[in-house]
This record gives structure tokens, sequence and C-alpha cells, in this order.
């Protein structure tokens, strides 16, 4: 199908992951940048440290990552001045679906996995569209992946329905190190079938001491 001149998006590819559990919550992705059958880089992070123990990890368009990321960084430093604190995650993640909603009409081409601790110190997670709307669950997976990837999570760690009364919570039964486990099966996996996916997977886990990342090898081809 050829592609219209004034057509402005490129699909950059990668795969997201996060996973939260009662005390922490562990945030992926791998670092292969392609378009098309070409890879421009092979050591691209799709991860940005946001807030307070709050992660963001993009996919889609790096130009509009990009800003977007800047846009929210910036964001949070006036917030960080006026209130003299930093933002918690779940402000992170209502300023990050104003912001998206608000360029509905010319979205930004990307989507996103947030990932972090809230104010009681439980692990969360909210996954979105790429004009704002947004759900706070227990995992999610965002990206060219994230087919591969979503059944397997499901398979493992199904959340409740948000529509079982009274309300359950939404963490995952895993302890930490089970949850960094599987994030590198999943992608192992997901590696295998997924030509934009690969190279090497960024971890970052995030935890009351604070937040640490770890790299693993990808295939490469």
């Amino acid at each position: 199908m050829s592609r219209r001149g004034d057509w402005v998006y490129e699909n950059n590819g990668g795969t997201c992951v996060a996973i939260a559990g009662a005390d922490y919550c562990v945030i992926a992705a791998d670092t292969r940048l392609s378009v098309g059958y070409s890879i421009l880089t092979r050591d691209h992070s799709k991860i940005c440290e946001l807030a307070d123990k709050c992660v963001l990890a993009s996919s889609g368009f790096q130009g509009d990552i990009k800003a977007l990321h800047k846009n929210l960084a910036a964001r949070e430093l006036l917030y960080q001045h006026q209130h003299n604190k930093r933002m918690s995650c779940p402000a992170m993640a209502q300023l990050l679906s104003n912001t998206l909603y608000y360029k509905r009409f010319f979205p930004y081409y990307a989507f996103n996995v947030l990932g972090g601790l809230d104010s009681e110190g439980k692990g969360c997670v909210f996954t979105y569209d790429a004009v704002g709307s947004y759900e706070r669950t227990g995992y999610s997976a965002q990206g060219t992946g994230s087919t591969l990837i979503m059944p397997v999570l499901d398979n493992q760690l199904k959340s409740p329905s948000p529509l079982l009364l009274p309300a359950r919570d939404a963490v995952t039964p895993l302890s930490e190190t089970e949850a960094i486990d599987l994030v590198k099966d999943v992608f192992a996996s997901a590696t295998e079938r997924d030509i934009y996916t690969g190279d090497k997977l960024e971890i970052v886990v995030v935890n009351k001491a604070g937040t640490r990342r770890e790299y693993i090898d990808l295939r490469k081809d």
C-alpha cells in the first residue's frame, strides 16, 4: 500500500511490559529501534524515569515519544517547584492522560505503560491508548510484541475483573524475583516471533529502596 506524501507518523517498533506487585513494580522494554526492515540502532532506551518512584515506557514513533517525555518532565519540574515535592505516580498517570487527550486531534503516536509505587507503597501499572484513555491494572504490555506477550501474562497473572464487588486488589501475587524472571521469559519468547523486538532487554525495578536497572541480551537477528 502506498503512503500519502503528507503522512508524518512512523512506527519504530519495540515492546514494553510492566508488572506490579505488593511492594514493587517491574518495567521493561527492549532497546531495538527500527524502520521497516532496517535497524537504526540496537541500544535505544524506551524507558524514562519521570517522578518519585514512577517510570514510563513508550513504544511507537520516536519523535513523538521524545516530545512527550520532554513535555512531561517539564511539567513535573514545575510541579516540584510549586509544591516543594515530587509528583506521585497516580498524579503522573492523570497528567499523562490529560496530555495525550489534549493532543487527540493530532495525537502523539505513542503507546505508553506507566509503572511505579502509589502513595501507600503498593505497585501500580497504568496502561494507555494513544489519546489518553487509561486504566490501572496489575500488568500490561504495549508495542509490536504486545499481542504475543499479553496472552502469556493473562495466563500467568490474570487480574480480577474490575466489575467484581467488593473491588479486589489488582497487584500480582508474584514475588519481585519471580516477576523479573517472567519478564525475561516473555521477552525471550516474543523476540523469536517479532522482528521489531530484540537486541537487549532493559529492566527497571522500583521498590521502597529506590530504582535499579539491569540488562540482558536478546536475539540480534
